[in-house]
């Protein structure tokens, strides 16, 4: 597999899902706003590359949507033959439960090193960096990013999307929630008064981003990851600051240090949940001390905002990572989970399981609302009987409004993990936000009562597929 986003970009518009926009177009809040236009209003139904852009050099490009469908997704990761949501949450799961890691392939030779600036001749304010929303602090050029550290006790790498605003020429600031592994890594460098190195990629292929932007498994990085779900080893350079491996097709790559103490106003951002997370406040940043990009650079973005937006993404991968922590820990028969779009694929998450014993599906909404994929940031857990499609929100309504008794069924865990960026939760007088609480819901037909729980009044599979066959050129004239 290719992880060149410019090789994936053929294949979408091969896929007639790829808008090029040729007319010049203002980095100043209208490519955001098109952004939302593109998600809200047609179903992100295209990608969209715009080559032509106010105040930007000629040939300097920036995409986004790049996979809010369901098709540009699965040709992301090399995945056919898909027609559901499910099927490709089904897939992933697979691939997961088998998942080996395959390590990235470093090479000398490498388009990203086509330009390289040093110091003094960098400028990073020649790229179409946009200002994506109305009440943002500023521009915001890492939105669908990889932002690289390295952990200085273990050395491993971690690969994370985490927000990233231009400042000037030569620094970037950037956010990291708590609990996050670039946090970690820097908070370990900070704490012992050690610089931070960093390096950030600005342009990636669509699955180097998926990954870098959702939990996998902890004993491996991120594109070991990649390469495990794929079959492929993902190429890599050795950044010439740090030493931290980039890959080797981004199209912008900046590296350097973040240093304890040193501080500059960021924010605020309009966030995945649809809200604004916070106010503009100091933050630590990266004085950039590397630049390399590739001849005509494309800008990958991908800014969060009120959902639906191309943020549904995510859904899929986290729900097959819910799905495999469930099995992981011993939750048997499960049939389907879906990490709802609404809640951003982390406040609303679904299960659906085939009961097997008194507490099943407690057990189910209790392991669900806290393991690893589902922990962060999370509110609601329901979990349904196998005749639920947990993708189908009326069907999942349905089961809570018919077979879930509040009084029983129902239970709130308290100090659970949560963030900065949950609107619903105030900070406190230190300026603390990190708990929440959430709500399981077990919206299964009782276990005792299985046998005598009333019949659904449908028509059988059998019976609708028989009926299908012979009427549907009827309806469908």
């Amino acid at each position: 597999m290719d992880f060149d986003l410019r090789t994936w970009i053929e294949e979408v518009e091969k896929l007639n899902e790829l808008k090029r926009v040729k007319e010049k177009v203002d980095w100043d809040l209208e490519i955001g706003a098109i952004d939302e236009l593109v998600a809200r209003y047609y179903g992100n139904r295209y990608a969209v590359l715009f080559e032509n852009i106010k105040d930007s050099p000629k040939g300097f490009k920036v995409l986004i949507n790049s996979i809010g469908s369901l098709k540009r997704l699965a040709c992301a990761l090399g995945i056919q033959g898909i027609e559901s949501r499910m099927d490709l949450v089904r897939t992933l799961k697979s691939r997961m439960s088998e998942v080996d890691a395959v390590s990235p392939k470093k090479v000398k030779k490498a388009p990203i090193l086509e330009n390289i600036e040093k110091k003094d001749e960098i400028d990073l304010t020649k790229f179409p960096t946009p200002k994506w929303h109305e009440l943002d602090g500023g521009r915001y050029i890492g939105t669908g990013c990889a932002v690289i550290t390295r952990d200085p006790d273990t050395g491993e790498i971690n690969y994370g999307t985490y927000r990233v605003m231009l400042h000037d020429k030569n620094t970037v600031g950037f956010y990291i929630s708590p609990g996050k592994h670039g946090r970690i890594h820097r908070d370990k460098y900070f704490a012992r008064g050690e610089p931070c190195p960093v390096a950030m990629c600005f342009g990636i292929h669509p699955a180097i981003f998926l990954v870098s932007s959702n939990e996998i498994p902890p004993h491996m990085n991120e594109l070991e990851f990649l390469g495990g779900l794929t079959g492929e080893p993902v190429e890599i350079v050795e950044a010439p600051v740090t030493g931290l491996p980039v890959p080797a097709c981004a199209e912008i790559v900046v590296e350097g240090y973040s240093y304890p103490e040193r501080l500059k106003e960021e924010g605020p951002f309009g966030e995945w949940t649809g809200y604004y997370g916070s106010s503009m406040r100091e933050e630590p940043y990266v004085e950039v001390e590397n630049l390399m990009y590739r001849n005509d650079p494309i800008l990958l973005g991908a800014p969060p905002s009120k959902p639906p937006s191309e943020q549904s993404f995510r859904c899929y991968i986290r729900s097959a990572l819910l799905w495999e922590n469930l099995e992981r820990a011993g939750i048997p028969s499960v049939t389907g989970v879906w990490c709802h779009e609404a809640g951003g694929s982390r406040m609303f998450n679904v299960v659906a399981i085939r009961q097997r014993y008194p507490g099943h599906s407690k057990q189910t909404a209790l392991v669900a609302s806290q393991c690893h994929a589902g922990a962060y940031l999370g509110k609601y857990t329901v979990v349904v009987d196998d005749d639920i499609d947990p993708t189908n929100d009326f069907e999942v309504i349905w089961a809570m409004c018919t077979r879930v008794d509040p009084e029983k069924d129902i239970e709130i865990i308290r100090k659970t993990w949560s963030g900065p960026l949950d609107p619903s939760v105030p900070f406190d007088e230190r300026g603390f936000k990190g708990f929440n609480s959430r709500v399981v819901i077990d919206a299964c037909r009782s276990y005792d009562r299985l046998n005598e729980f009333p019949e659904v009044a449908e028509a059988s599979p059998e019976l609708m597929e028989r009926t299908r066959k012979k009427w549907s050129k009827f309806f469908e004239e």
